[in-house]
């Protein structure tokens, strides 16, 4: 917890005491002038000598008044000190709630997994007794319902002339596929407004400092071909448009955009400036349209993200190298190998603020981290750092040795090839160590390139991520850890590859940080455990979330079945290859 917070909490509390202490005092000050005072000729006790029925009248009216501003006066106090009382409720529920469930978090808060590793490894390495084929991994097969016939090239096209004289400019922000759900959505609004697109501008961010433009990821001939029938692409404004802003797109004028907005909003809000000024910028543009579309506005987000979004050649080829070499040395698998998406580089580890086995240097290399990635916003008075809460949540980054505990337990051999797609881990040495232990073959894109190769890519986090996404796209099993947009946008690309499955493990982790810190646990146990998880994996790779609407966690970037269907279709029947790589697997 922060102790900034909780001294802040601390505080409040005290004034609530110390308010309700002058309330009280207040109480009985009042109590013992009621009994001795006298008002105006009143007097309030049994010995005064009676009065004239007049003067008790008044009396009793004075009396009345004094008792109702008393009593008011109360009231209004007892109000105050009751918004004092929630406000302070609301500002350290928190740490409270932390405090309170300290008992309760002891099950799974403290980060163990060292510890179970080196007490299981002799039973770990010594079992050889389940070992599964990559090529039976998957069980569960997606049975299509069905659905309403599609007509395939009759979808409506929404592009018209009148689009070549308006002008959409949209900056696409955040990491890769933040970026490229961006530029999807903006695809969808320009076709929504009839307007012309100019390539989107990829933003730079203090975190993934990478300088990238969209050619330097993207195909940019590829993205504006594909789209030729609906919408129209273009690499520069014309010369009279950048003329009326002195050659400079910061000049134009820049819509704040409501986050996630329906259609309504950009053909009410958006339009009406678009028409006046011929050329609008919306910046920033993440997660600025909503999930839920008309079915030809989703078609065509399905599209742009499927089909018209392809990687440069140089990712692409680059890639496709990595991928026939991770064949090569998965020949004792028929070819197949698993790729984890491994989460634990050291902004990961500091953004998480999970504390793992590092001790006071562990800490002072994450309060640095954080304090050069995201300045002050982790010592605000106001925010909570309950690591133990986050492990028990399973929010943490998984470490290396357990993803590599949770495979093996899941019955995958020592042999088993494995890509492991991350950034720079933190400490490397140290965390991979107990994971090559486990699984020798394993591979990253430093161990299958050359360096040469690679350093065209180098100080490009998009770039890099790129490559990785492609490998790990045509693995015959993948491996999320932590969640984020990667694997949110990959699981989704998998399904509409692989016939609807996914074909990936997503862990558990509010189970597994359970086991990994029960030190009685046994090497049976923990297998018995893990092949239900697998199993379950396996049901969930082909489950269609059921709702009206698509959401957030529904979305077509991670479930394109059902709403990318059509498209879906129209690929299998035309037998078209897939436009990222052609490697024969």
């Amino acid at each position: 917890m922060h102790y900034s917070h909780s001294n802040y909490c601390a505080t409040y509390i005290t004034y609530i005491l110390f308010f309700l202490f002058i309330e009280y005092i207040f109480s009985l000050f009042y109590t013992f002038m009621s009994s001795k005072s006298v008002n105006g000729g009143c007097t309030i006790n049994n010995t005064s000598p009676p009065t004239s029925p007049r003067n008790r009248q008044n009396c009793r009216r004075r009396l009345r008044r004094r008792g109702s501003f008393s009593m008011l006066h109360r009231r209004y106090f007892l109000l105050l000190v009751s918004v004092l009382y929630f406000t302070g409720l609301i500002s350290c529920v928190g740490p409270l709630f932390s405090l309170l469930q300290f008992s309760a978090l002891a099950n799974g808060a403290v980060y163990r997994s060292h510890e179970i590793f080196q007490k299981l490894w002799t039973d770990i390495e010594a079992d050889n007794s389940s070992s599964i084929e990559l090529s039976s991994v998957w069980i569960y097969k997606r049975k299509l319902k069905e659905q309403r016939p599609c007509s395939f090239g009759t979808t409506a096209s929404t592009k018209d002339s009148l689009g070549a004289n308006l002008y959409l400019i949209v900056d696409a922000n955040g990491g890769l596929n933040q970026q490229r759900s961006s530029i999807c959505n903006a695809v969808v609004i320009a076709a929504l407004l009839n307007a012309t697109l100019l390539i989107p501008r990829l933003e730079f961010h203090n975190v993934w400092r990478d300088s990238s433009e969209f050619g330097d990821i993207y195909d940019e001939d590829h993205f504006m071909s594909t789209l030729k029938d609906y919408v129209e692409v273009v690499k520069e404004l014309p010369t009279e448009v950048m003329e009326r802003y002195d050659s400079n797109i910061s000049n134009i004028q820049n819509l704040r955009v409501q986050a996630w907005a329906p259609p309504r909003y950009y053909l009410e809000e958006v339009y009406p400036v678009l028409f006046k000024q011929r050329v609008v910028r919306i910046s920033p543009f993440a997660n600025r349209l909503s999930m839920h579309l008309p079915s030809h506005l989703q078609f065509l987000r399905c599209f742009s993200n499927y089909e018209a979004l392809k990687f440069s050649l140089a990712i692409s080829e680059l890639a496709k190298k990595l991928v026939k070499r991770m064949i090569e040395r998965s020949s004792n698998s028929g070819g197949k190998y698993i790729s984890i998406h491994l989460r634990f580089e050291e902004d990961m580890v500091a953004f998480s603020c999970c504390i793992y086995d590092g001790g006071q240097v562990e800490k002072s290399e994450m309060d640095v981290v954080r304090e050069k990635g995201w300045g002050k916003k982790f010592k605000q008075k106001y925010r909570v750092i309950a690591p133990g809460l986050n492990r028990k949540n399973g929010k943490c980054p998984m470490t290396p040795v357990e993803v590599g505990m949770m495979l093996r337990g899941m019955g995958f051999a020592k042999e088993t090839p494995i890509y492991l797609a991350s950034g720079k881990i933190y400490q490397a040495d140290r965390y991979l160590e107990p994971l090559r232990k486990m699984f020798p073959l394993l591979q990253t894109k430093e161990t299958l390139a050359t360096k040469d190769e690679l350093a065209p890519f180098q100080g490009y986090s998009s770039r890099l991520a790129a490559v990785d996404y492609l490998v790990c796209l045509f693995s015959e099993v993948f491996v999320t850890t932590q969640g984020g947009n990667f694997p949110h946008f990959l699981i989704g690309h998998r399904r509409y590859l692989f016939n609807g499955h996914a074909k990936t493990i997503k862990p558990d982790k509010i189970k597994l940080v359970t086991l990994l810190q029960n030190t009685s646990t046994s090497w049976i146990d923990f297998k018995d455990q893990m092949g239900s998880m697998l199993a379950e994996s396996d049901r969930k790779g082909i489950m269609v979330p059921r709702v009206k609407k698509s959401t957030r966690k529904g979305s077509i970037y991670s479930n394109p079945l059902p709403e990318c269907r059509c498209l879906w279709e129209s690929k299998r029947t035309t037998n078209r290859s897939n436009s990222y790589l052609m490697v024969d697997h």
